[in-house]
């Protein structure tokens, strides 16, 4: 019996460090990737900090045509929600805390009476609705290990159509913030109508963070003057509004990448510790069993040893001859 536990502890052990090796490549190569991933964020910044100033430009100069484009809408009836997840998993709670706050959202606009339309972005996405009978309208996969600003259009043309074609009044998008790499923050937040970049800080006051409106200049930092608009600013706007949600789409998945890294670079870190802190335990067990199956055969010998010597001085003590004729 010993024998057996001995050999069934061997081969659990070997199977654990095979494992130990796999999630040790898993989370250097993540821990390779999230350099590069945080710099396409900063690299992607002036671009979106950009965008934010001639969107405000524009609709300094054409207020009532920014009506639609900016702010929050009075009445919501109807709202378009993209979810952004990963195609893989063996990333932590990543996925799932983006699932969880893309039903409570969901769920909210449900209590209120408001239709929703979901689009998702990551393979994670499609089981995940499809087993909890949640009717997705459109999924992406292959862009979230790395996104390119084509991805984000093509994204973009389907969640902001809706919007655009006025069959939706808001849209929303439910993502990972990368704040650095020991924070990130799940959030929901409105993509169109865009948010002022002048409330923006009031409204999240997190100036530092890649893909945030409030990167915006202030009023003092603003070159004052007159501008001229060709063509008008109601059509500019027009145009830069899905322009400004494509960038946001893009610093989105930028960000949702780069926190996907870290929760997999974490979580293969632990499981690394959990399988190596399993084989000392094993170890420890099988040693043990060792070391009781060496006592038993030696008690066995000495035993066997001190019943032969036994017996044989019994039969020395006793022996009759007995002679017939």
């Amino acid at each position: 019996m010993a024998g057996g536990q001995e050999r069934i502890l061997r081969r659990r052990i070997k199977s654990i460090t095979s494992t130990q090796k796999i999630t040790r490549a898993m989370e250097l190569i993540a821990a390779s990737q999230i350099v590069r991933a945080q710099s396409r964020i900063v690299a992607s910044r002036p671009y979106l900090q950009g965008m934010t100033r001639i969107v405000l430009e524009t609709a300094l100069g054409d207020p009532v045509a920014a009506g639609r484009l900016l702010g929050t809408p009075e009445t919501i009836s109807k709202v378009a929600v993209l979810s952004v997840v990963a195609d893989r998993g063996l990333c932590g709670g990543y996925n799932t805390s983006v699932f969880r706050a893309t039903e409570r959202l969901l769920a909210a606009d449900e209590a209120s009476g408001v239709e929703f339309r979901l689009f998702t972005v990551g393979k994670k996405a499609q089981g995940y609705f499809r087993f909890r009978g949640q009717p997705v309208e459109r999924s992406f996969t292959g862009m979230s290990e790395r996104p390119s600003f084509a991805n984000a259009r093509e994204v973009a043309a389907a969640v902001l159509a809706p919007f655009v074609n006025g069959e939706v009044d808001q849209v929303m998008i439910v993502s990972t913030r990368f704040l650095s790499a020991g924070s990130q923050r799940v959030e929901a937040r409105q993509l169109l109508p865009l948010v002022d970049p002048r409330d923006a800080e009031q409204r999240a006051p997190h100036e530092d963070e890649p893909g945030s409106w409030s990167t915006a200049p202030e009023d003092g930092d603003r070159k004052s003057g007159y501008t001229e608009f060709e063509p008008d600013a109601a059509i500019l706007l027009e145009t830069l509004g899905p322009r400004a949600a494509e960038t946001e789409i893009f610093a989105a998945l930028l960000q949702a990448t780069a926190s996907e890294l870290t929760a997999r670079q974490r979580a293969m870190a632990a499981a690394t510790d959990n399988a190596g802190e399993l084989i000392k335990k094993y170890s420890r067990i099988m040693n043990r069993a060792r070391q009781d199956t060496i006592t038993t055969e030696i008690m066995e010998i000495v035993s066997g040893a001190e019943a032969l010597r036994a017996g044989t001085g019994d039969d020395q003590g006793g022996l009759v001859i007995e002679t017939r004729v």
